[in-house]
Formats: C-alpha cells, sequence, structure tokens
C-alpha cells in the first residue's frame, strides 16, 4: 500500500509539474503575445484541479504511510515551484526503492 501511495503521488506531481509548464511556456504567452486568452483560461483550469488533486494525495499518502508534515512540506513547496515537482522526483523514487518487497 505505502509504495502504491508513493507512485500515485509521483504520478500526480509529474501530471501537476507538466500542467504548469504548459501553463507558463505555452498557454500564458499564448495569452499575452497572440491575443488567446482561452488557452490560459483551459490550462489554468486543469492545472488548478491537478494542484487539488495533488495536495489531497499528498496529505493521503503523509496520513497512510505516518510521515512527518516536514516530509509533505518539502512535496507541497516543490509544487508551488516551476520544475519542483520533477526535482523532487528523485526522492520519491529513492523512497520507493528502500520499501520492503513485499509491501
Amino acid at each position: 500500500m505505502k509504495g502504491k501511495l508513493l507512485q500515485r503521488l509521483r504520478i500526480v506531481g509529474l501530471c501537476e509539474g507538466t500542467s504548469t509548464l504548459l501553463l507558463f511556456f505555452i498557454a500564458m504567452p499564448l495569452k499575452y503575445l497572440l491575443g488567446k486568452p482561452l488557452a490560459v483560461s483551459v490550462v489554468g483550469a486543469i492545472h488548478g484541479g491537478l494542484f487539488l488533486l495533488y495536495c489531497a494525495v499528498l496529505w493521503h499518502t503523509m496520513t497512510v504511510n505516518k510521515r512527518p508534515i516536514k516530509w509533505a512540506a518539502k512535496y507541497f513547496i516543490a509544487a508551488l515551484v516551476p520544475f519542483g515537482p520533477f526535482v523532487v522526483d528523485g526522492s520519491l523514487k529513492r523512497e520507493m526503492a528502500e520499501l520492503p518487497d513485499d509491501d
């Protein structure tokens, strides 16, 4: 169960991180350079939903895996920074590798 939760957190984190990059580097230039505000509306809504999902999955993973709030704060702060979820993904991978095989 612990490994599955960490894997879910990784996947949602990578999706959330990708949506941040799409918002900043595709949708916002479309809005401000080409006058296409719909791109920000659509990608922004998707990003917002993924961010809320990430927060929920992070909280669930923290409580079920009995992790301290400091552990969750690291991943929460990473979600606020562009490229952050990609940077902390390696530590989630390492944590998954350290789990017993029967998990």
